[in-house]
């Protein structure tokens, strides 16, 4: 799939309706807080995805990325800084993996 603008306002566009409802979800559940909310971790793998493709974006495109849409990009680096801790981390499959990495992934 080609990196476009058009997919990164699309994508946004569905990060921002998914936390809308994440946030209704909490009313409706009692008003709980949304850093009790077990979605959040879905929510924070969305976003890097999201801003993982728009950066991207930006660096294949440099001049053709319009100022708005860069500005969304750079908006969502900062919101992804401050849940980077909540993404699911990325594993090497077991074949590709040092004893040591290996050994950290079992507990051993």
């Amino acid at each position: 799939m080609a990196l476009s603008v058009q997919n990164f306002i699309k994508m946004a566009n569905l990060y921002n309706q998914m936390t809308m409802m994440s946030s209704a979800i909490c009313v409706q559940k009692g008003g709980i807080a949304m850093e009790n909310y077990v979605g959040r971790f879905f929510l924070a793998d969305v976003l890097e995805f999201v801003y993982e493709y728009g950066r991207r974006l930006i660096e294949q495109n440099k001049n053709s990325v319009p100022a708005d849409v860069a500005a969304v990009i750079h908006r969502f680096g900062e919101q992804y800084e401050k849940v980077k801790d909540l993404t699911t981390p990325t594993q090497k499959p077991i074949y590709e993996m040092t004893l040591e990495e290996f050994e950290r992934v079992m507990n051993i």
